[in-house]
């Protein structure tokens, strides 16, 4: 779903998905119903001593009210939590794309993630902190809010209670949630990063599950989403630490390939077929007519177009890449790329082609380390 931006704190975009718009109404009528008035200024009044005269907060539009006004302030409450995590991630002179605001709460997006494992824990245990300080100020402002003033009273009261839980929850060692981050920090002390990072995924895999079925079974939606979003975040950001591992040291000229096999714009899908045959190579840099690098095209792309018209040329099916060069990281570079929705990217030094970079580089790549280092282990 599409997010927008609404402002921007210390620079960092703060942006609202889609599907949180469709879900603070419905978050709005959950909060306002009467038996959750009721259930909260039961708790409210148990924690602070503070009573509540329930017919007024029941009284007419109130409800509606008491939800529309509790329900942004939940999520101005998410938001103040990622700020804490983007605020401790800045003094680390580490850069934030953005906080983006969704149904499951909210998330900062942070460029690079420090494999320091005490950087990782402060950045991570901020949020937390953050939401017990909002619990904390919220606490003293309905201990000191006179009691006609009903309606803030039980919404600020509300707040701490939810502040409090969204700390609770978050800790929780369900990487890539704030405990599941804290928790690989912990396990880098004595760890390779890699080996942290795994051992915290399957953990947080297993809490997948167990939200899966708790969701299932209590017929939470919320608990199946997150279900899935904690399985595919630990299981994708597992992966990415291992080609980091894989890759490092490396850079895009120890990678690519060096002299690749060419072919014009002009060449006809046919043609190119039968070249391709006899060079051997499923990818082939594209030259226009003076020879100058314009683009790549593969094997997949010719099979593509092979079942329009064979007479179509390769200027027509060729893709536009990405210009790199050859001291660029490998890993860091395969993170670019997968962001433009491809791996392929002519390699370039001083305007002048060293090569190309394309998936099947990357594959070899990674074929060749995995087998030297299983060597080394063996």
């Amino acid at each position: 779903m599409r997010s927008y931006t609404i402002t921007e704190i210390w620079g960092i975009p703060i942006r609202i998905n889609t599907s949180l718009l469709i879900f603070l109404p419905i978050l709005a009528w959950l909060i306002g119903s009467g038996q959750q008035i009721e259930l909260y200024a039961g708790f409210i009044e148990t924690i602070t001593g503070t009573g509540f005269d329930l017919a007024r907060l029941r009284a007419g539009s109130t409800p509606w009210l008491i939800g529309i006004v509790a329900a942004v302030g939940l999520f101005v409450s998410v938001t103040i939590h990622e700020l804490g995590h983007s605020w401790v991630a800045l003094r680390y002179g580490l850069e934030i794309e953005s906080i983006t605001l969704w149904i499951l709460g909210g998330l900062a997006s942070l460029k690079t993630f420090p494999k320091e494992w005490d950087r990782e824990f402060w950045i991570a245990i901020a949020g937390p902190v953050s939401s017990l300080l909002v619990a904390a100020v919220c606490y003293g402002v309905v201990l000191v809010a006179p009691e006609s003033l009903q309606v803030p009273r039980f919404v600020v009261g509300w707040l701490a209670i939810v502040n409090v839980t969204l700390a609770a929850f978050n800790l929780l060692p369900a990487f890539p949630m704030d405990g599941g981050r804290v928790l690989r920090a912990l396990l880098a002390r004595s760890r390779p990063y890699g080996t942290a990072t795994r051992i915290a995924a399957r953990i947080g895999v297993l809490f997948a599950f167990l939200f899966a079925i708790v969701g299932v079974f209590t017929f939470q939606i919320i608990l199946l989403l997150l279900a899935f979003f904690i399985y595919g975040a630990a299981t994708t950001e597992s992966k990415a630490v291992l080609l980091d591992e894989l890759f490092e040291g490396l850079t895009v000229g120890d990678i690519m390939t060096r002299e690749p096999a060419t072919v014009t714009t002009t060449t006809t899908v046919d043609e190119f077929g039968t070249q391709m045959l006899r060079d051997r190579q499923p990818v082939h840099l594209v030259t226009d007519a003076d020879g100058t690098p314009v683009g790549i095209v593969t094997l997949d792309d010719l099979k593509k177009a092979r079942r329009q018209d064979g007479t179509t040329t390769v200027g027509e099916i060729m893709r536009d890449v990405a210009y790199v060069v050859p001291s660029a990281d490998a890993f860091d570079t395969l993170v670019e790329l997968q962001g433009t929705g491809g791996l392929d990217a002519i390699v370039q030094r001083d305007g002048e082609l060293v090569g190309i970079l394309s998936e099947a580089d990357y594959a070899h790549a990674m074929t060749i380390q995995r087998g030297f280092r299983s060597g080394l282990g063996g």
